[in-house]
């Protein structure tokens, strides 16, 4: 075809060399964009779109998750077939134009409707045309299965398969805070949504002692103590719906009382809290999550708990070392917890 061999304007021929080159130049932009449009789209991100997003584009998704599953064998098949087109362009650029000429539109056709403008639509547009040309995709990795296959092994055996990229806790929280209107990115979660949903993430790795009230800032009653006028006042005036109740000590607390059940009570009568309903109140430890905390609080038996904290078997041997007989005797009959001072509520 080269030294001078080109077709003449208007044959046969320079009809049929032109055709090819066209169709060259726009396979090799369908194959340049699709590499970036497809490798692009994450297998996350389409598990999502099918499952929850705009009905076009779960359409769209459905029709291209099969085809990128195989990340490996598709990168080899689109990049073979772009290969073989941007090759295959001067050799027919060559029987229409000179030598010289072949190579300066073939790099320009090739840069311009071969890179830059595929490109350039696909990865705006990448669900889109991936979806419209599944097909096409489909019967290139049949083509070019017997020779893209053991590449894409290859690759497998190196690099590993493709796999899914999930985010991790804290980038998932950065990633609901940039959803947020207050963000100015165009997301549509007001303030308090992504307050709440930053919470949920962070009380994984929060326990019973980031989130207890120490016991100095905790109103609480004695059990000796009598419901006369300034102890009702006292309780109104504080608008909690429970009220710890200690004994001696407000570090040990026994119980709880609902305000509610002190509307018979009449203060004149200056009735004893000991003898109104002092209900049960649940001790957790200082390092228990706060989502088991919570799991026990919605069973509906509490809404409050003491925090307790737990003792070391190192510090138990040792306290039990410098103890008497009698003293052992005595830590036996009790339960192993070291009150806190504090409740959780």
């Amino acid at each position: 075809m080269a030294g001078g061999s080109e077709e003449r304007c208007c044959e046969a021929m320079f009809w049929v060399y032109l055709i090819i080159s066209v169709g060259l130049v726009l396979f090799a932009g369908l194959m340049s964009g699709l590499t970036l449009g497809l490798m692009s789209l994450s297998l996350v991100d389409l598990e999502v779109l099918v499952k929850a997003g705009k009905p076009k584009d779960q359409l769209h998704a459905a029709k291209i998750l099969p085809v990128v599953k195989n990340q490996h064998l598709l990168l080899c098949t689109l990049l073979i077939g772009n290969s073989l087109a941007m090759e295959a362009l001067p050799i027919f650029l060559d029987s229409l134009v000179p030598a010289w000429g072949a190579i300066l539109i073939s790099v320009t056709l090739i840069l311009t409707f071969g890179e830059i403008i595929p490109q350039a639509v696909c990865s705006r547009y990448g669900l889109s045309v991936g979806a419209k040309t599944a097909g096409v995709v489909r019967l290139l990795l049949l083509i070019f299965f017997p020779v893209a296959y053991p590449i894409s092994k290859l690759l497998d055996w190196l690099l590993g398969k493709g796999h899914v990229a999930l985010m991790r806790r804290a980038e998932l929280k950065t990633l609901v805070d940039m959803h947020g209107n207050e963000a100015g990115k165009g997301g549509e979660l007001t303030h308090d949504e992504t307050t709440i949903i930053a919470g949920a993430l962070e009380l994984t790795q929060k326990t019973a002692q980031d989130s207890m009230t120490t016991i100095s800032e905790t109103f609480s009653l004695d059990i000796n103590s009598k419901l006369d006028m300034y102890t009702l006042g006292l309780i109104m005036s504080k608008g909690h719906s429970r009220v710890p109740i200690y004994s001696g000590s407000p570090t040990n607390i026994i119980g709880l009382i609902l305000v509610k059940n002190l509307i018979t009570c009449r203060p004149e009568d200056e009735v004893p809290i000991r003898n109104v309903t002092i209900r049960r109140i649940p001790r957790v430890y200082d390092d228990l999550p706060l989502y088991d905390i919570l799991n026990e609080f919605q069973k509906g038996h509490s809404h409050m708990a003491v925090v307790v904290k737990r003792i070391k078997d190192s510090d138990l041997t040792t306290e039990k070392s410098k103890t008497s007989p009698s003293d052992n005797r005595m830590d036996q009959s009790r339960n192993h917890y070291e009150a806190h001072g504090r409740d959780i509520g």
